[in-house]
């Protein structure tokens, strides 16, 4: 009993008492694939820093067979009298009955598990080897997993090195975050030596055992780098490749700091639930995130490929050579890779105008930052496994936009120094939010800290208000909350401003809640130097003498227009006047503000007319995401009006269309096979009848013929979308061929194309069938989530009860992770009324678990915004005639 009441002190705890400090792991793992189990030693090298009868550290779900303790100075070995395992603490508590004093020893521990199938751990997946399935062992330790792994004191700040020995079948082959430096073969298993690591973080460990192809290069500081592939795949691995070792020699120069390793290992992983997962040396992807396929890959999947490839790479910097103290300062490691993950891939890939399309990443954030129950991006974490619930948007999409606009505030050059600075200053070590601010503040001069601190310690953004009265502009910033409501929180706002010509630019710093600027100087200047705007366009511009704030998006705020400056900046839109990122930002403003009920569905749909003219890749996204919400609320709000409402967004997008055309052309540029993706897959969304009648007509002759060039990757998901809204149960052809066309691919990026759209049909009955077949064996866990996103409006009281059937059998099957969120939001956010959101609350009530509470309270919030949306739409007086007119009026 005694024994257990000491025990009891260390339960609750948000971290690990501080008795001793691990400096090396010697780990040894036996691994059994065909009975799915894993056995192992761990001999940890402590510093006990105070006299203590208890060593604390983490593990879970694993059975401990044997523990001791050896003092390096006599050599003495002491036995606990006790050993606690806690599952709740996920805490491993050694009770000794005689002190261990001060000084170093050796911890030695030998335990044994069962690789499990929660993609998360030590965990097995499958593959198919010569038409027989067959297991692999894979690792993933983000956040607090490694203790499932083997028993570790499992927090960021306690860094230390990692001898690894593996024990596997002698076909396979092992990695790990080091090269290898033996195998020693012993019958059908060899035993896998690989070199001491650097310092590092405990979830930053990885292994991979399974059968691999590979590809390899080697950087210009002599960095071997490779690629692992499923077998006869290497080729697909080809991109990646290629875009790793540019990544690595980029970054090494612009971090003035080399890559820490002597190796980089990128491993397809064929179940995963992440998109990837930085473990340092040794980067692991779901295999759709690394493959690249030259013929079914679309335009979009190549972006996102490099994209994702250099944000993993960038980790090995920022993350795993400098690591955040505590998961609170998580977005350091997020927002910075996100980041410069873009100004990698722009300096790889010109021609893409990459930061034009960091907007939507921006948008993002701002979507979720404007929510009621968002979090600051510093966000206090008290317990590390509730790391899931601020693993989010606001981590690295707000926080990767409030660094590009600390980046724009202090200019390029001074912003590369001082992160060089901050790596080299912190290399092998732990920091927080303060040390980058106080770098970055020694470097530019500028109180860094006191500026981004309402950025990064409290939640939500502005939105500026802006009115004109003579020559004078008129500010006031309020919260911007998409439910309406705010309080009086003020931010330091880097405000630029742009007036009738890009040559007429007013920045500044704004800490108030009100500000007035006099702008005569800018109005009445020459702009005769303006290279900025066409000469055909600058009379016209100056006539309207537009005003935009915000110029470029660099900011994280929104911008709300009294009604004649936004008139002048509809017709600065209308006349091309302006930037594609400032279009871009004209509308997603309008179309947040409409969201929250601070514009009229009414002026949205006007500003919307005006871009019909628009080929910009951008622009033209943007203008498509706003169209999908619309036809989404309007199908409640206004469901006498959605026929209009579809019919006059195809006639916004028969001129891109138009130019875009069903085939490419030859050198066309990567944004014309983006924009061609995303047009045709909205007009199929809409109904066109001519886009439905030609992607029935090339659906039927890829099912003749699965490498027909009449059907590109691009163009694909418009051809399954045509498909499928046709599908019925009365005619449920359409269906069976997308089935068939899945389970005769071969390549992960064509299932995934069907698995977006198989539950995108009107009919219920068949989304119903798509969700079971979902669940079924066909498809991999991690590719549930594909199907998710994809449920169609008229699906979603099915998908409900589907839900409320199954949740037991889901929530067991799956258990609390990342796959769970998806169950919740994708289906949740469906709905649009308070109703539907009280109900889902009272389900959930008793259900409700650490891992999704707050991702849950997140999609009801969105519930109940759009609720109070439908009502505001509801009672609009001249919404039926204006969209009569618009959608009668031609391109």
């Amino acid at each position: 009993m005694e024994t257990k009441q000491s025990t009891e002190q260390f339960k609750g705890q948000a971290r690990l008492p501080e008795f001793a400090i691990p400096k090396r792991y010697d780990l040894y793992l036996k691994t059994d694939l065909s009975e799915c189990t894993f056995s192992g030693t761990v001999q940890v090298n402590l510093n006990i820093v105070e006299d203590t009868k208890f060593l604390v550290l983490n593990a879970l779900e694993l059975v401990i067979h044997q523990v001791w303790y050896t003092t390096s100075s006599h050599n003495q070995t002491y036995l606990p009298c006790d050993v606690a395992l806690d599952g709740d603490d996920e805490i491993l508590v050694l009770v000794f009955d005689e002190v261990l004093g001060v000084g170093e020893g050796v911890l030695g521990i030998e335990f044994s598990a069962a690789l499990n199938e929660h993609l998360k751990g030590f965990y097995r997946c499958t593959y198919v080897d010569g038409g027989v399935k067959k297991n692999m062992g894979v690792t993933q330790f983000e956040a607090v997993e490694a203790r499932r792994c083997f028993p570790c004191w499992d927090e960021p700040a306690l860094k230390a090195t990692f001898k690894i020995k593996l024990d596997v079948p002698a076909e396979l082959t092992a990695l790990s975050n080091m090269p290898i430096t033996d195998e020693k073969p012993n019958g059908n298993i060899k035993t896998v030596y690989f070199e001491e690591s650097p310092i590092m973080s405990t979830y930053l460990v990885a292994f991979v055992v399974g059968v691999f192809d590979h590809i390899e290069e080697t950087t210009a500081d002599g960095i071997k780098v490779r690629v692992y592939c499923p077998v006869g795949k290497s080729d697909k691995g080809k991109f990646a490749l290629d875009v790793a070792v540019k990544a690595l020699d980029l970054y090494t120069k612009y971090f003035a700091t080399p890559y820490p390793l002597p190796k980089l290992d990128m491993v397809a992983v064929p179940e995963f639930s992440g998109g990837a997962m930085e473990n340092y040396g040794l980067i692991t992807y779901r295999e759709n995130e690394l493959l690249y396929d030259d013929l079914l890959s679309t335009a979009a999947r190549k972006q996102r490929n490099a994209i994702v490839v250099s944000h993993e790479v960038a980790h090995q910097w920022f993350g795993n050579l400098v690591t955040m103290e505590w998961w609170t300062h998580l977005w350091l490691n997020e927002g910075f890779a996100t980041w410069v993950s873009y100004l990698a891939v722009d300096s790889m890939f010109p021609e893409w105008k990459i930061w034009t399309q960091f907007l939507e990443l921006t948008t993002d954030g701002l979507c979720m930052d404007a929510l009621e129950q968002s979090h600051p991006i510093e966000v206090k974490v008290h317990h590390a496994r509730s790391i899931i619930e601020v693993f989010d948007d606001i981590s690295y999409k707000k926080g990767s936009a409030v660094i590009r606009m600390l980046q724009g505030f202090l200019g390029d050059h001074m912003f590369q120094k001082s992160l060089s600075s901050y790596i080299r200053r912190y290399a092998g070590k732990n920091t927080t939010t303060e040390d980058l601010w106080s770098i970055l503040s020694e470097e530019s001069g500028v109180q860094v800290n006191s500026m981004m601190d309402a950025w990064t310690k409290q939640k939500g953004y502005p939105v500026i208000s802006v009115k004109s009265k003579d020559d004078i502009l008129e500010f006031e910033q309020l919260q911007f909350l998409s439910s309406g409501s705010h309080d009086d929180r003020l931010w330091i706002v880097p405000v630029t401003l742009s007036i009738g010509s890009y040559s007429r630019r007013k920045t500044f710093l704004w800490d108030t809640k009100f500000r007035e600027l006099d702008i005569s100087e800018l109005v009445h200047s020459s702009d005769e130097n303006s290279s900025s705007i066409k000469e055909k366009n600058r009379e016209t511009c100056d006539e309207h003498l537009w005003v935009k704030v915000n110029t470029d998006q660099s900011g994280f705020y929104r911008v709300k227009y009294e009604d004649k400056l936004a008139a002048q900046l509809r017709k600065a839109v209308e006349s091309n006047c302006l930037s594609a990122i400032d279009k871009f930002g004209v509308l997603d403003d309008m179309y947040a503000l409409c969201e929250a009920c601070k514009e009229s569905l009414s002026s949205l749909l006007s500003l919307m007319d005006v871009y019909r003219k628009e080929l910009d890749f951008v622009v033209v996204s943007k203008l498509i995401d706003v169209c999908y919400e619309v036809v989404k609320i309007s199908g409640d709000a206004i469901p006498d009006l959605v026929n209009e409402l579809k019919q006059f967004f195809i006639n916004l997008l028969l001129f891109s269309s138009e130019k875009s055309g069903w085939e490419s052309t030859s050198g066309e540029s990567h944004l014309s096979a983006l924009l061609r993706g995303r047009v045709f897959l909205a007009l199929a969304t809409f109904g066109d009848d001519k886009t439905h009648k030609e992607a029935t007509r090339r659906f039927q002759t890829l099912l003749n013929d699965r490498n027909t060039p009449l059907l590109s990757a691009d163009t694909r998901k418009a051809t399954y979308v045509a498909v499928i809204l046709n599908t019925n149960t009365t005619n449920r052809n359409g269906f069976d061929s997308l089935l068939n066309v899945y389970r005769e691919a071969n390549t992960v990026q064509e299932k995934e194309l069907v698995l977006r759209h198989i539950a995108s049909c009107p009919d219920p009955t068949i989304v119903l069938e798509a969700l079971n077949f979902m669940l079924s064996d066909e498809v991999r866990h991690q590719d549930i989530i594909y199907v998710l996103a994809g449920i169609s409006s008229e699906g979603r009281e099915v998908a409900w009860r589907w839900l409320k059937e199954n949740w037991e059998l889901i929530f067991n099957k799956y258990g609390a992770g990342i796959l769970i969120h998806h169950f919740i939001t994708d289906i949740v956010t469906l709905f649009c009324s308070n109703e539907m959101a009280d109900e889902i609350e009272e389900f959930f009530a008793s259900r409700v678990h650490l891992s999704f509470g707050m991702n849950l309270k997140r999609s009801i919030e969105q519930v109940r915004i759009k609720a109070r949306w439908v009502e505001n739409i509801k009672r609009e007086q001249s919404l039926q005639d204006l969209l009569k007119r618009l959608a009668r009026k031609k391109s």
